[in-house]
């Protein structure tokens, strides 16, 4: 087990700025301390247990989330898995099980908001008093701001939602991401003469349908492009899809994994009159996103 660890705790989603800022401090740390940089984060989501009807879409899939940690320099992730019992824990109860038994840590950091224990009792003050009583160091980071504002994963799941991704993104600090494998469609892109990857995604949270700026990573390669998120209406209404067409590509992707970033939206979705008329709007979203990606760091 990890030796007196310093600890980032919290639930992490969408690894945003703020949380960057916690785990730059517990590397930091950690360095000088010579022991491990680690998180605790939950499973499933906290509120999925306490309050499941409000309970929020997540940025991030799990695989996603602990990709994001370890590449922002976390050693090692404890995951608490979150139930209806763990939920009624009292505060203290929660210090003497989680940190100070299991982890042992030596240090923990925490966002200022950082509540915890039954009816999320807890706050950092009392966080700091029961680590003096049990011997292990409490600090928290002040918040970290965009323009006038806190950058919360609560904001960037709005900014998603109503299809700001690239404010999105300057709270992120990196581009809202989706993974997915690509499936087999309709085949109505390339019958018109812009081939499409259609994609299924495990991921919770699509941005508001319309037309998107994307990025696709494909073994380590980064293709621009554009994407739909919607129902086709032009076809007829079915099923959501998330469609990508991706520029100067060519070769067979069906059942392969990729990450789809979304960088700017362009348009609503929209229904056309024929073919010929969205093939016409499909190539002037095309100019438009080429002209967008001649202008940023890809």
């Amino acid at each position: 087990m990890w030796q007196r660890p310093v600890l980032a705790l919290g639930n992490f989603d969408g690894l945003h700025r703020g949380h960057v800022a916690i785990i730059d401090r517990v590397r930091s740390r950690a360095y000088e301390r010579g022991v491990l940089p680690i998180a605790l984060t939950f499973d499933p989501h906290p509120p999925r247990v306490i309050r499941p009807d409000k309970a929020p879409e997540l940025l991030m899939t799990e695989t996603q989330k602990f990709e994001a940690l370890t590449a922002a320099g976390i050693g090692g992730i404890a995951v608490l898995r979150f139930t209806e019992e763990m939920s009624q824990w009292e505060p203290e109860r929660f210090v003497i099980t989680a940190l100070v038994e299991w982890l042992k840590v030596s240090e923990v950091w925490v966002g200022e908001n950082f509540l915890f224990g039954h009816e999320r009792a807890g706050n950092f003050s009392l966080l700091r008093e029961l680590g003096a009583r049990h011997g292990f160091r409490a600090e928290k980071i002040e918040p970290v701001r965009y323009k006038d504002f806190v950058v919360s994963s609560t904001r960037v799941r709005r900014l998603v939602s109503e299809g700001s991704v690239d404010e999105a993104g300057a709270l992120l600090g990196h581009h809202y991401a989706i993974d997915g494998v690509v499936v087999r469609g309709e085949g109505r892109g390339r019958e018109i003469g812009v081939p499409t990857a259609n994609m299924r995604s495990d991921n919770e949270l699509l941005p508001l349908d319309g037309v998107y700026a994307t990025l696709v990573t494909l073994d380590g390669i980064v293709y621009p492009g554009v994407t739909n998120v919607g129902f086709r209406p032009t076809f007829g209404k079915g099923r959501r899809v998330l469609e990508t067409h991706i520029f100067d590509l060519t070769r067979d992707l069906y059942d392969v994994s990729l990450r789809l970033s979304f960088v700017r939206r362009l348009r609503d979705e929209m229904e056309f009159d024929g073919v010929e008329a969205l093939r016409s709007q499909i190539e002037a979203d095309c100019r438009q996103a080429r002209e967008l990606f001649s202008q940023i760091s890809l």
